[in-house]
């Protein structure tokens, strides 16, 4: 497979700044729903890079330091909790993609517009061209780099809101639906960062 066959075909059609965009947290009852867009070097591959969900932790940390290295440009998008109540997760994972394409900075904290975004499986409102690539953390290098990135940047925040909220092992689960985040949830209620739209739907709340 040539992970990097989406970038060339749009290299190919005249596109300069071509951004791979992803999130992290989508399915979590706790915190932020977090995105990272990222503009990678043309022809230049790093080994081992993959969907963040298929590498080990000690790995997305060695990658996470490396792409950030490599990169032209990245920025980081967050929606929160409450956020993700009022309009939904769909619409609320647009808003922190939209916000991490509009946090675009270079290693000089400069701006950078993308002109070309392939995204996960999503289409967001944006002017800028964008395709919608089913699995594209699996199949499309940008959208990897981006999931690697926005995986590692959000459980980092999950280890901080764990020592705010240390009865509900935020460490341990990074806020998805465990037995023992449940059972948290039944001994103690839900905190300011949980999503109460899902504990609803799941009779939590």
């Amino acid at each position: 497979m040539n992970f990097y066959k989406f970038e060339d075909e749009y290299y190919d059609k005249g596109y300069k700044n071509i951004c791979g965009i992803d999130e992290v947290g989508r399915g979590c009852l706790f915190g932020d729903v977090v995105s990272c867009a990222i503009i990678m070097p043309r022809d230049e591959y790093i080994n081992g890079v993959n969907d963040s969900k298929k590498l080990t932790p000690k790995k997305r940390e060695e990658l996470y330091t490396k792409i950030l290295e490599s990169c032209i440009a990245v920025g980081i998008g967050r929606a929160s909790a409450d956020i993700i109540d009022k309009v939904n997760i769909k619409m609320a994972t647009h808003i922190s993609m939209i916000n991490a394409l509009e946090n675009l900075r270079d290693k000089e904290n400069k701006k950078i517009n993308a002109d070309c975004v392939l995204i996960d499986a999503e289409t967001i409102e944006t002017g800028i061209f964008q395709h919608a690539i089913i699995k594209g953390d699996e199949s499309c290098y940008s959208i990897a780099c981006a999931s690697i990135i926005a995986k590692v940047y959000r459980d980092d925040l999950c280890n901080k809101w764990a020592e705010e909220y240390p009865h509900y092992g935020i460490e341990k689960h990074k806020g998805y639906a465990t037995k023992y985040h449940r059972d948290a949830l039944k001994a103690y209620g839900p905190t300011d960062m949980h999503r109460k739209s899902f504990l609803k739907n799941m009779k939590l709340w």
